[in-house]
């Protein structure tokens, strides 16, 4: 008789349901697993073996042969030891419960434990949905399945506790689901430590309102960094689906913190200049996601942008417009999500004081030119906001008084993403910044003084097709926080603005 468990696969972000088969009969000793099964998971043989024996359990002395079906589709991990392990228990008449209602998955060491895995939270998303009723998980990984409602997460440590809660010995509660945090995120950073930079606190409060990329160049010590990192502070909170999207990306990495099954608090990703393309576009035999997904519903800010080595800042060109990042290999090809917000800081040249207004600039044209030039085109015309931050004068950074605060910002910010929400219901569009070529002109509507103004600056400045669309969506941002549904001239020229900083620099 063939025994049926049910299990539940993963690759990337992408679930499927698994049945693991398992046939006990008579012949010479053996244990073969077949089903596209990679290496990890032939070990599994002699994990499942020690545990059973080492639970107390006799092992079957008979050919066994264990299916991982779908057969036509690779399976990797030590993610199906649990299910394996059950399916012989179940043949070998140690557990003799019906188990169609319920799924199993999980690493089992030698001793029996029931070890934590990642991606548990997309797998009982999977499980709900194929009406799974009990969904056995390790102990470790119980809250983070728990936050799917509809389903019992059933915490396992040891098999010994499976075998006693499957005959009906021992009962065990399902994990409570976690409520997601609706509160405002306690920071220890607020926008009022910030002195002076008004231009800049502007510009980011824009950037924050519309979801716009933002690129800040400015001396070493003008603030770029203390700017960027306050930048969460004023962004609106998460929606449940978004904390579900964002914690099934982190789940999948295996970076989900024990205390905190649901991320309730908007990314913010600050890779080290040295990172490598796969370590930020994602990667691997079996590829994890990289940084840029997972500041997914975030911040990914990418401080000395320049010292970022080329092919990892052209590595971002197609996500950055497309909103999701396609990992080929030849185990796999895999999509994640990375619909982000960037913000970028770089030093205008090899010393950082090239139009500095009292230091003089120790680099040659040649230089400058050089180092400006590491910033390709394409890149820099895919970030809608280009910031210069000027050096804090001494007036500034003396003065007692006490700058807007985070939380004041937050509530203009709030207010015009609330506008947006309205008017992009049932359209799949988030913010401005995410206004797809199809709902452009409809959702932008121009007085006859904005679309003058913005033919004169299109045909003076040489815009590119891309660089017409982001003036266009920051101008949509501006008039949202000016309260007014047509674009006018002054919103227009406001947007302009943000786009001619380029003038100034890269064509030195």
């Amino acid at each position: 008789m063939v025994v049926k468990i049910k299990s539940i696969g993963i690759l990337g972000m992408d679930t499927f349901d698994v049945t693991v088969e398992t046939d006990i009969s008579r012949g010479i000793p053996s244990f073969d697993i077949v089903g596209l099964p990679d290496a990890s998971i032939k070990e599994s043989r002699d994990r499942v073996r020690s545990a059973v024996r080492n639970g107390g359990f006799e092992f079957p002395t008979k050919k066994i042969v264990i299916n991982l079906a779908p057969a036509d589709v690779k399976k990797f991990g030590s993610i199906y030891d649990f299910p394996i392990l059950v399916s012989i228990l179940v043949a070998n008449g140690i557990i003799n419960k019906d188990l169609n209602d319920c799924a199993f998955i999980g690493e089992i060491s030698l001793a029996g434990d029931v070890r934590p895995i990642n991606g548990v939270l997309p797998m009982a998303i999977q499980a709900k949905q194929s009406g799974i009723k009990n969904f056995l998980v390790p102990k470790e990984n119980a809250s983070e399945g728990a936050v799917i409602e509809g389903i019992n997460i059933i915490p396992v440590d040891n098999i010994n506790e499976a075998v006693d809660f499957l005959n009906g010995r021992v009962k065990i509660s399902p994990a409570k689901p976690a409520k997601p945090n609706t509160n405002i995120p306690n920071f220890d950073i607020d926008f009022s430590d910030v002195k002076g930079q008004m231009s800049a606190k502007r510009a980011l409060e824009i950037a924050a309102c519309g979801g716009h990329n933002i690129l800040l160049i400015g001396s070493p010590g003008s603030g770029k960094s203390m700017l960027a990192k306050r930048l969460p502070t004023i962004l609106p909170n998460m929606t449940f689906d978004e904390m579900i999207e964002t914690t099934k990306i982190h789940s999948v990495a295996g970076i989900l913190e024990k205390d905190s099954p649901l991320i309730s608090q908007r990314p913010f990703r600050s890779p080290h200049h040295t990172v490598s393309s796969a370590g930020l576009s994602g990667g691997g035999t079996i590829p994890k996601p990289g940084e840029i997904s997972l500041a997914h519903n975030g911040v990914l800010f990418l401080d000395e942008l320049p010292e970022f080595h080329k092919n990892v800042m052209e590595a971002m060109r197609q996500p950055l417009e497309d909103g999701q990042i396609t990992i080929s290999r030849v185990s796999a090809s895999l999509t994640y999500p990375c619909s982000i917000m960037l913000i970028a800081a770089m030093n205008p040249c090899p010393c950082g004081y090239f139009g500095h207004p009292t230091k003089k600039c120790t680099c040659t044209r040649k230089n400058v030119l050089a180092y400006l030039s590491k910033i390709s085109g394409p890149l820099l015309d895919r970030i809608d906001l280009h910031i210069e931050v000027p050096p804090v004068g001494f007036k500034d950074l003396s003065s007692i008084k006490k700058s807007e605060t985070s939380a004041e910002i937050k509530k203009r910010v709030d207010a015009v993403r609330e506008i947006q929400n309205e008017r992009f219901k049932n359209t799949g569009i988030k913010c401005n910044a995410r206004i797809t070529s199809a709902f452009l002109a409809e959702m932008c509507p121009m007085s006859d003084d904005a679309k003058s103004a913005l033919q004169k600056v299109f045909d003076i400045l040489g815009l590119s097709g891309r660089a017409y669309d982001k003036i266009l969506k920051v101008s949509r941002t501006i008039a949202d926080m000016d309260n007014k549904e047509v674009i006018q001239q002054e919103h227009i020229y406001e947007a302009v603005q943000y786009r001619s900083l380029d003038k100034k620099y890269w064509q030195t």
